[in-house]
Parts: C-alpha cells; structure tokens; sequence
C-alpha cells in the first residue's frame, strides 16, 4: 500500500511533522512492507511557516517583536525569493499565554504587523499571513498600529496607542488614519490564508464564535462584538466601496483578517496553499489510503480546516481518507458528509492521561491499530 499522513498540528502537544512522523512509525510497525509518505500541513494557523519552510526551502528570518500582551519574544518569517510567508500565531498565538493570561480584551495583532513590516523591509514584494490559532479579538487593529496608522477620541486627541490595546480600547476611537499604511504596502501584494470563512460580526464572526475560547464571557463577547462593530465603522468602507467586515475570512484571528482585507489583501484557503506547495495533491493521485488528523476534530474543523481540506482533494480522486485525532466531537453523519471514511479519537483509543502526556507515542501506537483495520 501507498499510504500518505498529512496532519496538522496536535496543538499543545505535537507539531505537524512530530505528528505525521509518529503516525508513520506506527504504521510501519505492522506494515514495514508498505510505502508511506509523511507530507505535514497546516491550514494557516500553528504550523504554517514550518511546513512552507520543509516545502519550499527559503530563508528563515527571526525577529524581535510583541507578544499578545506586549512582552518582547521572537517570532520566526520565511522568505522564498520575493515571498514572505507569515503566521500570525507566531506572534499573537493563544500557546504563547498562561491561561489565566488569557483575555481578548487586552491581547493585540501589533506583533504581526512587525512581521510584515519586517518583511517589506527585507525585500518582500507578496507577503502571505497565515491566520489563525490567535489570542486576540482586536479586528486587526494592532497590526495596522505596527504599519503605522494612528487613531484619534471624539475631542482629537491622539489615542494611537488604543489601536494597538486590544479589541475592548477600540471603542473609544473617532477616526483612524491607514494613509501611512497604504503607502507601506503600495506595490506590495498581500495575501491572507485563513483557516476558516468567517465575518468580522454577528452570530458567525469573530467574537461569538471564538471568543470564548480565548477566554471571553457572555458579557465580554457582548462588550467585544460591540467594539469592533464601532471599529469597523469608522474604518468604513475599502476605496473600492466594499465593506471587509462581510468578506469570507474577515473574522478569522480575531478578525485580523478584516484589518489586512481592508488594506487591500487578497484571500485563500490556507490548507490549499499548503497542499499546494507541499506536494499532497500531486501524491493523492497514486494513493491508496490518506491518513489525517488535528488536536480536536469538531465542528470547527468543517470550515476551511486541514481534515476537510484533505477530504475534499481526496474524494475528488477516490481516496480514502482515516481521521486520528487527539479527541472527537463530530458524529458519523457530519464527518460522512466531507468525505471522511473513518475517525479515531486518540483520547478513547489511548485515555486522556496518555494522550497529553506522552502524545507521540501513543499516537504511534494507535496508528498501529489503525493500521489492523485499514491495512490491505
């Protein structure tokens, strides 16, 4: 058999490729007769930079740069040629917090705009950010301080530093100026690869449907949604006269989707970027069988995720395609639905204790027996 493991990251345990490794391994200890494959991806969020970088090479550059929080750390950029490849995570990324750090109303995208500043600076003439895997909930509005836009309070006064405050100090700016932004990125392409097709707003946007996650109560997303409804306001329009709040993806980071739409960016799926360059669409021609997975296969994951990305190119071609993940929330009919053959959830396969604890090898040794069912 031809067997190809391409999954995302376990967040808070293994990365891409520890992950897609671990599975191989498993696999070949009840079938070292078979060719495999180990083809890591990401769908824009944790793990974006690492497999372009495994896939295309380029030049890994390290910067120093703002936590969510403001703290200094450093966050890592590849450049391919012209090409700055970015992910946001890196800087504003909810790993990067202790959980009682955790709260949207504070955390900032400012260090993401250091990045693609860093990058213009270098040479980069298309800049792709990766989205996703956020601790913010601020529309943008930190990155667009880092590129320079400044923001005044109804008396005038000059209050840039809220932009780059969190989502809560948005609701206290009149007037935003992006003119030193557009000049920044005039002749510079910019390409965002969400993870999922969220708006900005609304039951479906940023705030409802991740804040909580990110640490937000009912009456702060009540709060939050409101801020960025005013900041999208006085934002207003793109010169073109249509509004980012509405565009698929504008609500993905915590709406800093919204703030690189309004500058001009261009979108894509982030899984089709990687399965792109990473070689998994042309390897699923001569496949038997594709092996995928994430931390938490839920309903999330049917929004532009790396398992319903990978379904999809495999049922175009009639691969199967097996789901291990470190837990299950989606029942048969929903993972049916996308073209999913089987899932496993390493949490039942393994329990809870060893899933987290020693997530390598006990994703080795569930592959194993994966590999009794689906191995022919």
């Amino acid at each position: 058999m031809r067997v190809i493991f391409c999954p995302d990251s376990f967040t808070g345990t293994l990365s891409a490729a520890e992950a897609a490794e671990a599975m191989a391994l498993g696999w070949l200890r009840l079938r070292p007769e078979d060719s495999v494959i180990t083809l890591p991806q990401s769908d824009g969020g944790p793990g974006f930079v690492s497999a372009l970088n495994g896939a295309l090479g380029g030049e890994i550059h390290t910067e120093l740069v703002s936590d969510p929080l403001g703290r200094t750390l450093e966050a890592s950029w590849l450049l391919v040629g012209d090409t700055a490849y970015i992910e946001s995570a890196s800087a504003c990324g909810s790993h990067l917090l202790a959980d009682d750090e955790r709260n949207p109303a504070l955390t900032s995208t400012f260090g993401v705009g250091q990045l693609v500043a860093a990058a213009i600076a270098a040479g980069a003439r298309r800049v792709v950010v990766g989205l996703g895997g956020t601790a913010t909930n601020d529309a943008g509005a930190g990155l667009l301080a880092a590129l320079g836009a400044t923001a005044q309070n109804g008396a005038g006064e000059d209050i840039t530093h809220a932009l780059a405050s969190g989502g809560l100090g948005l609701r206290d700016i009149a007037s935003v100026d992006i003119s030193v932004v557009s000049d920044l990125l005039r002749g510079v392409t910019i390409e965002v690869a969400t993870d999922v097709d969220n708006p900005l707003l609304g039951l479906r946007g940023a705030t409802n449907t991740f804040g909580p996650q990110k640490g937000a109560n009912t009456d702060l997303v009540m709060q939050l949604e409101g801020s960025l409804q005013h900041f999208a306001d006085v934002l207003g329009r793109r010169p073109d006269g249509k509004s980012a709040a509405v565009a698929l993806g504008a609500g993905a980071a915590g709406g800093l989707g919204f703030a690189l739409l309004h500058v001009g960016a261009i979108r894509s799926a982030g899984i089709d970027r990687i399965m792109e360059f990473s070689g998994l669409n042309a390897a699923l021609k001569t496949a038997d069988l594709v092996i995928t997975g994430e931390g938490s296969f839920d309903w999330q994951s049917l929004s532009g995720k790396v398992v319903t990305g990978v379904a999809r190119a495999a049922l175009d071609l009639g691969v199967a395609v097996v789901v291990v993940a470190g837990q299950v929330d989606l029942g048969r009919r929903e993972w049916q639905s996308i073209g999913v053959h089987g899932v496993y959830s390493l949490v039942d396969m393994v329990g809870e204790t060893e899933a987290f604890a020693n997530a390598s090898s006990a994703l080795s040794d569930a592959l194993e027996r994966v590999a009794r069912t689906w191995g022919r």
